[in-house]
């Protein structure tokens, strides 16, 4: 099955929700205001889009993901990776890695990666 589309907000909202869940909506209301400075009606509307979407499910006032942060992470990395570096993973590192310097730690983690996909 593939992961509905989340917009960069609501990415922000479901943050807030991996967080949370299950939380009443109301408490939901008062967070995303506190934390990302929503009114009541935006963060319903976020939650009814959400919800439309199958990203979130509204249950008798408990708000609760439908799509774990990991799928979530996964499909935005995989969409932008497809966009701007016309799919290539190669490209995508190689970029990254001249905008950020990678430690020898991280290194350490690509080359476990790189070789545990050669094993198999």
């Amino acid at each position: 099955m593939k992961t509905p589309k989340i917009f960069e907000s609501e990415y922000r909202f479901c943050l807030l929700l991996w967080e949370n869940e299950p939380i009443n909506s109301t408490k939901l209301v008062a967070l995303c205001k506190e934390q990302l400075g929503w009114s009541k009606a935006t963060t319903y509307t976020v939650i009814r889009r959400l919800s439309e979407r199958g990203v979130v499910k509204n249950e008798n006032t408990m708000v609760s993901t439908l799509v774990s942060k990991e799928d979530a992470q996964k499909s935005r990395l995989e969409e932008m990776v497809e966009e701007t570096f016309e799919g290539s993973i190669p490209a995508f590192i190689a970029a990254f890695s001249r905008s950020k310097k990678l430690s020898q730690e991280d290194v350490d983690q690509l080359q476990a990666l790189i070789d545990s996909y050669q094993e198999e």
